[in-house]
């Protein structure tokens, strides 16, 4: 299957929505895989109504990512790849493209059957595979298993998926390990880490199944913690992307660190990128921005960089076996 064949980008649904509400200058936004479609749906867009589209190109990182100067030119902006978050404030003049997946996971879901260890199977997806849940839950079932799509909290737009930063709907008690349908990584090692259950990966696009291995990161955590221990001075850090900005869990952070006898200062910016803090020389830093950052760019910041979790260790608020993975909940 091709990749215009896989995602379905909506167009009809588009063009439908300019007409109806006779904009006349449209914005678009994409995550990094889906930036190379974006010329042809621009110019189906623009041949089709006649509006002026104007494509986002700064980096997006999920429906917490909204390119909010682009809104500022636009009446409308259409937001590829994710789900609408509920508490996104802007999103009166946005429409979320969620770019279902066509591919069928029947075949890896069967792959996975003999592979699954217990008998009570919690499975999760991202939004492009939500709608394929009922055919792996239907699979399981003939092969005996018992299967639990749960609900996440606010922040989740369906059962059974999970965000970078938000594990809600793998919290089910009662399951014996997870079921991850999706090519990603990082998704199902979050569940893992946040969960402390074996989890499956069950990848659709190549027909291969992996388990998730957390012990490498949880090194890589164990040591960013070890030699932030004697710092004297923290950065704390703080997006000011719309679903990602978190200052209120800065300035508690920052009284704490006040009151174990250390310095920490709060910086605000958009995008946080190891050459945007190089220039401050803290000891430390203290991420409170996407909670993917601390994990993915591990090693490439000047200082190390904790999650509030960890931060919580070094000062001795939080025990080493309680550390967590962080995430950005609702209600």
């Amino acid at each position: 299957m091709s990749e215009i064949e896989a995602f379905d980008f909506q167009l009809a649904r588009i063009i439908s929505v300019i007409k109806d509400t006779g904009a006349k200058v449209i914005g678009l936004q994409f995550p990094e895989g889906f930036k190379r479609r974006s010329l042809g749906i621009a110019s189906g867009i623009e041949s089709e109504t006649g509006t002026s589209v104007i494509i986002s190109g700064n980096p997006c990182f999920g429906a917490c990512d909204l390119d909010v100067a682009l809104l500022n030119d636009v009446e409308i902006l259409f937001h590829f790849g994710h789900a609408h978050l509920d508490d996104n404030k802007l999103s009166q003049k946005v429409y979320f493209i969620e770019t279902r997946s066509a591919v069928d996971v029947k075949d890896v879901v069967k792959l996975a059957v003999p592979e699954l260890r217990g008998q009570k199977i919690g499975l999760i997806t991202t939004v492009q595979h939500v709608h394929k849940l009922e055919d792996a839950t239907s699979i399981l079932r003939e092969h005996g298993k018992e299967c639990v799509i749960c609900s996440g909290d606010s922040k989740i737009a369906y059962p059974g998926q999970v965000l970078g930063c938000n594990f809600s709907a793998a919290r089910e008690e009662m399951c014996d390990e997870y079921l991850y349908i999706g090519s990603g990584q990082f998704h199902p090692l979050g569940v893992s880490l946040a969960t402390k259950r074996r989890v499956l990966i069950a990848d659709p696009f190549v027909n291969e199944l992996r388990e998730v291995d957390s012990s490498r990161v949880l090194r890589q955590r164990s040591a960013v913690i070890a030699k932030s221990i004697d710092a004297e001075v923290f950065g704390i850090v703080v997006s000011t992307k719309p679903g990602q900005e978190r200052m209120a869990l800065a300035e508690e952070l920052k009284e704490m660190a006040k009151k174990h006898g250390r310095n920490a200062y709060v910086f605000t910016m958009d995008l946080v990128t190891p050459d945007q803090l190089l220039q401050f020389k803290v000891d430390a830093f203290v991420n409170t921005a996407c909670p993917r950052l601390a994990v993915d760019e591990v090693g490439r910041f000047h200082a190390p960089m904790l999650t509030p979790m960890e931060f919580e260790i070094v000062l001795g608020e939080r025990e080493w076996e309680d550390l967590i993975f962080d995430e950005i909940t609702g209600e």
